[in-house]
């Protein structure tokens, strides 16, 4: 496996975290209460009494979204940066010895 190019992977997760996120908002409204079971097990049981909302807030929709696209854009470029950078590292080395 060679080099990752940063802004392909970027675009990539991004766009599969965007499609998730539209999915997940989907079965949220459709199934509610299995959306807070699901919750609760991701959280260890953490009992979300009052703070539960049985529909969504619209603002939270778009914010959620732009929010989630922008910091899998971030946090994919950046690991694949590293993913490069270490890549390299290690080709020089490999090439040292032999």
């Amino acid at each position: 496996m060679g080099a990752i190019k940063e802004k392909v992977f970027a675009n990539a997760a991004s766009i599969w975290v965007g499609v998730v996120y539209l999915f997940c908002s989907l079965g949220f409204r459709l199934f509610p209460g299995g959306s807070r079971v699901i919750a609760q097990s991701w959280f260890h049981g953490f009992d979300f009494g009052r703070m539960w909302l049985d529909q969504p807030l619209r603002s939270n929709f778009w914010l959620g979204l732009i929010s989630a696209v922008g910091l899998t854009w971030l946090a994919a470029w950046l690991f694949a940066w590293l993913y490069n950078y270490f890549f390299a590292r290690d080709k020089i080395r490999s090439d040292e010895k032999e």
